[in-house]
């Protein structure tokens, strides 16, 4: 009979253990600072972006100018604009960005690493939403490296026979 109520006893901690409750909402906030901001840092190829999110009214500035004149671009928007589409949050949030390193196409691609993060920093249960998407996963790709004896990465010097 005790090792009945032991087990009971248990299997209840366990299922409170699994149950998102209050520590959660603690640690959610402890993602934010003081400004009520969530901060993340999203990364591709040779490009770094951290970016700041808040409520707000759907502004994104990069690197202290408007996302239309930093990212001319209409795929490029795009790209950044992926996850908040995704988590149903476009236009809840004003991003503001500082990104360097590499060319638009890495700094879109960074920028929109970065959000993702950022979404899932200050509202965590936006990260099954965000996760098969591929937006939190850092894409590893970059440029091969140019090896010796040859003009590029992979190319070979034309081949004479005679």
């Amino acid at each position: 009979m005790a090792e009945d109520n032991k087990f009971t006893e248990l299997k209840s901690t366990l299922i409170k253990a699994k149950q998102p409750g209050a520590d959660d909402a603690a640690k959610a906030d402890n993602k934010r600072d003081a400004k009520g901001r969530a901060y993340a840092t999203g990364r591709r190829k040779e490009s770094v972006a951290r970016v700041w999110i808040k409520p707000g009214s759907g502004k994104i500035t990069v690197n202290g100018r408007d996302e239309t004149v930093y990212f001319a671009r209409p795929v490029l928007r795009m790209i950044l604009r992926q996850p908040l589409i995704a988590a149903g949050r476009d236009g809840q949030f004003d991003v503001v960005v500082t990104v360097n390193g590499g060319g638009l196409s890495g700094q879109a691609g960074a920028v929109r690493h970065g959000i993702s993060r950022a979404l899932v920093n200050y509202e965590p249960t936006l990260r099954p939403v965000l996760k098969p998407g591929g937006f939190l996963t850092r894409d590893p790709r970059a440029v091969e490296r140019k090896k010796y004896g040859r003009p590029k990465a992979r190319r070979s010097f034309q081949f004479s026979k005679r």
